[in-house]
């Protein structure tokens, strides 16, 4: 992972990975070549890949801490996630994150592509994170992921004889006050390879 997190008195920390980081720094025998105030063309040329090697440094550093700033958003956003799991799952999207950061969505979506954080849960890409939302009865949201551990569970304990319909889980959803409709179920349970209800229909044993 390039990052962790963990609860330390009660609050969720974040630390990069030190194992991840590259080690360089600038070789002091060849900076100490160059003069400052000799003008040759061998001598520019030891100046300007000073110069470059300091500004890819620097790149470095700055990359860090936009992983470190990035990550921190995304966990005090989702900290329902790790005390709770899927089900407290927020709805949020690149430009939640980039406008709490004043970043452009751009580098967001750049910094959490591929990169990956460990987490008293599992190890997640910060990718999953982010996720649509759908209605609630409150006027509130929810956000998919939650939608798809609810739905999740209520499969998982529906009596094997008689599955849940997409039109059911509708149903029980609505209860809850979320509003979404049946095709969109019927989405999210195929997205987590779950089968329709006549698939997944077993007879019990009556001998």
């Amino acid at each position: 992972p390039d990052a962790f997190v963990e609860k330390v008195d009660d609050c969720w920390r974040v630390r990069l990975n030190d194992a991840n980081l590259p080690r360089l720094r600038i070789n002091d025998s060849y900076s100490s070549l160059i003069k400052r105030s000799d003008d040759s063309q061998d001598n520019q040329y030891l100046k300007d890949n000073l110069a470059e090697a300091r500004w890819f440094l620097r790149s470095l550093e700055s990359r860090n801490e936009t992983l470190m700033r990035v990550t921190m958003s995304i966990i005090e956003i989702q900290q329902g996630f790790l005390d709770h799991g899927p089900i407290a799952m927020k709805p949020m999207v690149l430009a939640d994150v980039a406008n709490r950061l004043d970043l452009h969505e751009s580098t967001i979506s750049r910094v959490t592509t591929t990169k990956y954080l460990a987490t008293p849960r599992g190890v997640f890409e910060l990718k999953y994170f982010f996720s649509s939302h759908v209605g609630t009865a409150g006027g509130g949201e929810c956000s998919s992921t939650a939608v798809c551990a609810i739905l999740k569970t209520m499969i998982g304990a529906e009596p094997p004889s008689r599955p849940l319909s997409d039109s059911k889980l509708t149903a029980l959803l609505e209860e809850q006050g979320i509003q979404v409709a049946r095709r969109t179920v019927a989405k999210y349970r195929e997205s987590m390879g779950i089968a329709s209800s006549s698939q997944r229909k077993r007879f019990e044993n009556t001998t």
